[in-house]
């Protein structure tokens, strides 16, 4: 009997301690339920604020960095000039060589020893400083055709269709290489549909036929005869040669730096006469140096001639055939003095006359 009591004493001890720690294992877990919540609480009562970043130009995205670039413009005034033929090139100035020789020096290069080539293309690389009148602003890429006196097969084909009324012009502009000429008649089959002006190149026009054109512009877009491109003018024979036979070439600038601007284009081959060749890249440089802007100093900044498959690159000088710094300052000054000799001697002829009375 005593052991019975015993044994349900001790079950009742049992429940009353497994139901204490359940308990105490249910406040547990509710308690770590309820600061879970409460941190996620917190977290969302924080607000993250996202910065929105906009389109940046990519001259302006390491504004604020200080980056070190090398500038492009080649400037070795500073170094010494070496004294004999054997020098580490990098350590003094280039060497500046006259067209004659640098020419002589690419067909050595090109003789049938070496690379045997001897009418390979004579290229110019032509370094700008595109620079305009503000410190903040640059002159813009351009494209051009430069008048040579010498040609030379350039390898590219160029139809070119030619506008002009009088016959005797359409004459003169057959006999100067258009591919085809014409007047009114050629401007219907154009309308009609029966001529693709996608055929030709280039588009010329004579100023007699300017007013018939017109109707051509919606068509002819940007190769709408202009004076500006001079593709309109009253010397048809000289403009179609000009784009026939002339140097195409295009000045761009660099990405990273606005003020450094390239031309690289051909003025002929090895096995031309040196004269004509030296002719040739005289023209192109004339009819780039008339884009300079209106500053003072260097536009042409360097020329190297190079003639490819050889690496090697020659520098010439430029100014002896364009002039080095800008004549602006100094035209006005002559400008200024050209008026006050003619008013001195508008005063000095009354005085003569009074002399002589």
């Amino acid at each position: 009997m005593i052991t019975v009591v015993s044994l349900m004493r001790s079950l009742a001890v049992r429940s009353q301690l497994s139901s204490t720690t359940r308990e105490f294992h249910l406040s547990a877990v509710t308690e770590a339920a309820r600061k879970g919540t409460r941190e996620k609480a917190r977290k969302k009562k924080v607000k993250v604020e996202v910065k929105k970043v906009g389109f940046i130009p990519h001259n302006q995205r390491n504004k604020g960095l200080n980056l070190s670039k090398v500038s492009k413009h080649v400037d070795d005034s500073w170094k010494a000039i070496p004294k004999d033929n054997c020098y580490v090139g990098k350590y003094y100035r280039w060497n500046v060589y006259t067209v004659a020789e640098a020419i002589q020096c690419h067909r050595e290069t090109h003789d049938p020893s070496m690379y045997n080539v001897p009418n390979a293309p004579l290229d110019v690389e032509i370094e700008l400083n595109m620079q305009a009148e503000k410190a903040n602003r640059f002159v813009d890429n351009f494209n051009r055709m430069a008048m040579i006196p010498h040609k030379f097969d350039h390898g590219d084909e160029r139809k070119i269709l030619a506008f002009t009324k009088e016959n005797h012009l359409i004459a003169e502009a057959r006999q100067a290489g258009a591919s085809l000429v014409g007047g009114v008649e050629l401007i219907k089959d154009i309308t009609n549909g029966d001529l693709l002006l996608t055929d030709y190149h280039f588009i010329i026009a004579h100023t007699n036929i300017l007013p018939e054109l017109v109707s051509l512009r919606g068509l002819l877009k940007r190769k709408f005869p202009n004076p500006r491109s001079e593709t309109l003018g009253t010397n048809l024979a000289e403009m179609i040669k000009k784009f026939s036979d002339g140097v195409s070439y295009a000045a761009t600038k660099d990405e990273h730096q606005q003020d450094f601007g390239m031309i690289k284009t051909c003025i002929g081959t090895l096995d031309m006469d040196v004269k004509h060749l030296e002719e040739n890249l005289a023209s192109l440089l004339k009819d780039v140096n008339s884009m300079r802007p209106k500053r003072e100093g260097k536009f042409i900044t360097r020329v190297l001639l190079k003639s490819p498959p050889s690496s090697e690159q020659l520098k010439i000088d430029p100014f002896l055939y364009v002039p080095e710094q800008g004549s602006i300052n100094n035209s006005r000054k002559n400008n200024k003095s050209a008026e006050v000799a003619e008013e001195e001697e508008d005063d000095e002829k009354p005085e003569a006359a009074r002399a002589a009375n």
